[in-house]
């Protein structure tokens, strides 16, 4: 009796670990089977950047990352008496370079020698809305400074990012590459889920699939790199503006064009960093900037611009101006 006893006890305990892993398969199947829901245009964000004239923006630029995948850029030469500093302008999510042209373009007319590229899975770099690792995105913008080095060996370089790209600014700011950068300049930025910034569904901007991306999320920890290419973030875009925009993230863009946790961030900057948003944002709860950052890091620099919105700050004269003013008078000394 005892013996088949020890027989059979370790093969039932076989069974029903094979039974709980079955069944942890088939939930994780099932969260990652989970269809991503579309959301409504939102209008403050579509009709905002539809009224910008952009009848003198350049065109795009092109050069070849590492993994010989084509890039591209607009760039916006110095006007007047040049200030000295560089600036490359990361834009937001689902947009691309078009979106921070009235900045770009103000930033250059105070002299500040201004590059806007097409984020990887944006515009018209790469697939839409997908990537092809995590920490690809920091790989091409050191792609993008060594580009811009050949004809700027010297002159400091001030980062700047708006919303998600504010977001992505702050991660490359505390990343190995920070010393790429002078300075950190972080427009209206997601700061992360957790961030007490964030208004519901980013004022009905987002809308992540949390069982995908929660079942992939469990996948990674187990060392299982799989269906990362899948859409785990739906943006509030206008319909059929698949040509232009990109209407939702893979779980891969999602985890790259963020910040790896803005409290961690903040603490590994090591160089100075400025936060500037619009009072009147619609998409973030803006009053909550300073307290929220400087619980972390007390030296940012936090501003907000009164009858300013989330997408506004990129283009109403008084935001852009006190902008490009900031980039041009600290973006040398990097204060």
């Amino acid at each position: 009796m005892l013996l088949k006893w020890l027989l059979w006890f370790p093969l039932g305990l076989a069974q029903w670990a094979l039974c709980i892993i079955g069944v942890a398969a088939l939930v994780l199947a099932a969260m990652i089977a989970t269809p991503l829901t579309p959301l409504p245009e939102l209008r403050s964000v579509s009709e905002t950047a539809r009224a910008v004239d952009r009848s003198t923006m350049p065109a795009l630029n092109h050069f070849s990352a590492r993994d010989g995948t084509t890039l591209t850029y607009r760039h916006y030469p110095a006007g007047g008496p040049a200030a000295g500093p560089i600036a490359i302008l990361v834009h937001g999510s689902s947009g691309s370079s078009p979106a921070v042209h009235a900045l770009a373009a103000g930033l250059a007319a105070h002299g500040v020698e201004t590059y806007a590229p097409d984020i990887r899975g944006h515009g018209g770099s790469g697939t839409r809305g997908d990537i092809g690792y995590p920490g690809q995105l920091e790989d091409d913008m050191a792609d993008l400074v060594a580009l811009v080095r050949r004809t700027h060996a010297d002159a400091p370089i001030t980062l700047l990012g708006h919303s998600a790209g504010g977001g992505f600014a702050l991660r490359l700011a505390s990343s190995p590459i920070q010393n790429l950068f002078a300075r950190t300049v972080l427009l209206a930025p997601y700061l992360g889920y957790d961030a007490p910034t964030n208004r519901p569904d980013s004022g009905g901007w987002a809308r992540p699939d949390l069982p995908r991306f929660f079942g992939l999320s469990i996948l990674r920890r187990l060392g299982i790199e799989c269906c990362e290419q899948l859409p785990t973030l739906a943006f509030a875009v206008p319909a059929n503006s698949s040509e232009i925009l990109a209407s939702t993230y893979s779980y891969r863009l999602m985890r790259n064009f963020a910040t790896r946790g803005y409290r961690d961030d903040f603490a590994a900057v090591t160089h100075p960093v400025t936060l500037i948003a619009g009072a009147g944002d619609e998409l973030m709860l803006s009053d909550k900037y300073a307290d929220a950052v400087h619980a972390v890091a007390p030296k940012v620099d936090v501003k907000l611009i009164d009858g300013v919105n989330h997408m506004s700050i990129l283009s109403d004269p008084k935001a852009v101006s006190a902008i490009a003013e900031d980039v041009a008078r600290r973006g040398m000394a990097g204060t």
